[in-house]
């Protein structure tokens, strides 16, 4: 027999072959009218892990439990920062806790702790982080997700790329495409990518906008133009040294996120290439810090606080129907991009 203290529901429905809301009905409620066959299935299951109900998992059923699961992918990004904010704004209004944790980009990681917060039976789900490129990974995150959500649980999703749960879809794509044609428009034609890893969804969205952006112009990015770094500071920094180093390096820098683009130009200052007289940089994401950059970092702002109240939101509601909010960004071009000489 297997430790009781380790079976969990799921456990059961596996081994019965049928979903948790079916085995959660029929091993709670002894007045489901489900067929005969199917629950002594479930109950045989049951007896043969000795599984014993759990009252947190009918505190999920009936919305009583009072903690969010959100996962992210780094807390030390002022992005997710300021979106997790907005989430415990709502949360605190609402009298919930928040679990947060930190998937730090690896795909494993994160299922493991959504795993982690479905046992531990939160009411709600908010996955703040990008999707991944990974057939496999996917799958098994969908599986999960559906169980979860047929139990009982809310699931949200910010930004695309999961068809569980409601989703908040930033507009990754339209925003970097309209910055983009604003350099173009300023006179720009020499570029330089600095993208995170391919494998994030999100990633690729804003570098199709790019590339889309600068295409409505006649301009095509060649391989050597865009380098794929760590989506962060350092990545950055390493990312404008890479294209900077070129024969002929680029006049504008663009980056899929602030927090590179504040590397870039940390690079640039460090070894005295002035922003913009010499080159022009520009970020994504609209952080706190692009204000306070010398000169002001160009970007695409995000109401980063407000897509993490939304989320929360979305999360209080029924599973069904499923709601998608669109979120816009604005084109903020400051002193970091200017016209090139």
């Amino acid at each position: 027999m297997a430790d009781r203290n380790l079976v969990r529901l799921q456990d059961v429905a596996a081994h019965a072959g049928v979903s948790i809301a079916t085995a959660s009905r029929m091993l709670s409620d002894p007045n489901y009218g489900g067929r005969a066959a199917l629950r002594e299935r479930v109950l045989a299951a049951a007896a043969e892990l000795g599984y014993r109900a759990n009252p947190h998992a009918r505190a999920l059923a009936t919305s009583s439990s009072t903690s969010v699961g959100l996962v992210i992918h780094d807390v030390r990004d002022s992005y997710f920062a300021l979106l997790s904010g907005g989430v415990m704004t709502v949360a605190e209004r609402e009298d919930l806790l928040v679990n947060m944790v930190c998937a730090y980009r690896d795909p494993a990681r994160e299922l493991e702790y959504v795993k982690r917060l479905i046992d531990q039976r939160v009411r709600a789900l908010i996955l703040a982080g990008s999707a991944f490129r990974d057939t496999d990974h996917n799958a098994a995150m969908r599986a999960e997700l559906r169980d979860y959500q047929e139990s009982g649980g809310s699931v949200v999703s910010v930004t695309r790329g999961r068809d569980i749960g409601h989703l908040v879809q930033i507009d990754n794509a339209g925003g970097m495409r309209a910055l983009a044609g604003a350099l173009v428009e300023l006179g720009h034609t020499s570029f330089g990518v600095l993208a995170g890893p391919l494998r994030l969804l999100t990633v690729r969205d804003r570098l199709q906008g790019l590339r889309q952006g600068l295409k409505d112009h006649g301009i095509v990015l060649s391989r050597d133009d865009i380098v794929y770094t760590d989506l962060s500071r350092e990545g950055g920094l390493t990312g404008a040294q890479t294209l900077m180093s070129r024969r002929n390096p680029p006049r504008c820098l663009m980056a899929v996120a602030d927090v590179m683009a504040l590397g870039a130009m940390a690079w640039l200052r460090t070894n005295g290439i002035s922003v913009p007289d010499e080159v022009s940089v520009t970020g994504f994401g609209g952080l706190p810090a692009a204000l306070d950059a010398v000169p002001p970092l160009a970007t695409v702002e995000i109401p980063l606080e407000r897509v993490g109240e939304t989320a929360m939101d979305l999360a209080l509601r029924p599973p069904s129907p499923r709601h998608v909010v669109e979120v816009e960004g604005t084109l903020a071009l400051r002193e970091s991009a200017a016209a090139p000489r």
